[in-house]
């Protein structure tokens, strides 16, 4: 039983994904949401736990608050590894991170400072780890990007702890679902 699910994935950039009507974002949401249901179904999930990155993880929480129409006891935590996280973006990118942080369940910040060193981005990989029971990633190893470092994490951990799950999401999978969305659109 899966009750706890850490989501996270490729930053927006990674993807190309420069603003929110980018057809490549819906491809990744209906991924997201179809998995996300799936665990809600199957696993008994309760909460989604997730980081405050574009792209993918603020995508997790759009997408999950969109599910807690049809799953009430769905939970939503956005954490982050240090304060002022967001302090270097943009102003839009600021106020949709602060936004979306007053629209989940739970949201803090695991170090009182603001970015000091690269340990604070480990230790909040060793959180994320800690208080999940497996993860959902939406990434590719044959194309590396940041998550990297976390699917890294994932496996390691997994060494020590074999019942701790770890999906990803890939490109095909990804390219199978970009096709699904072609076809429902299609006026026959």
């Amino acid at each position: 039983m899966q009750t706890r699910l850490w989501v996270t994935g490729y930053r927006s950039f990674e993807l190309g994904a420069f603003n929110d009507k980018d057809p490549k974002i819906e491809v990744i949401k209906r991924a997201l949401k179809e998995n996300l249901i799936d665990q809600l179904e199957n696993n008994g999930l309760e909460w989604i736990i997730t980081g405050g990155q574009m792209g993918t993880e603020q995508w997790t929480c759009e997408t999950a608050i969109g599910l807690k129409k049809d799953f009430p006891q769905l939970k939503i935590a956005l954490m982050l590894p240090f304060s002022n996280f967001a302090a270097n973006w943009n102003q839009e990118h600021q106020v949709k991170l602060t936004d979306l942080r007053t629209r989940v369940d739970f949201s803090e910040a695991l170090s009182k400072e603001s970015y000091k060193s690269p340990i604070q981005l480990r230790n909040f990989q060793a959180f994320m780890l800690k208080h999940t029971d497996g993860a959902l990633m939406v990434y590719d190893p044959d194309n590396p990007g940041k998550a990297e470092f976390e699917y890294k994490a994932i496996q390691a951990y997994q060494l020590e702890h074999p019942d701790y799950s770890l999906k990803t999401i890939d490109f095909d999978m990804l390219t199978d679902i970009s096709n699904e969305i072609e076809e429902e659109k299609r006026p026959w």
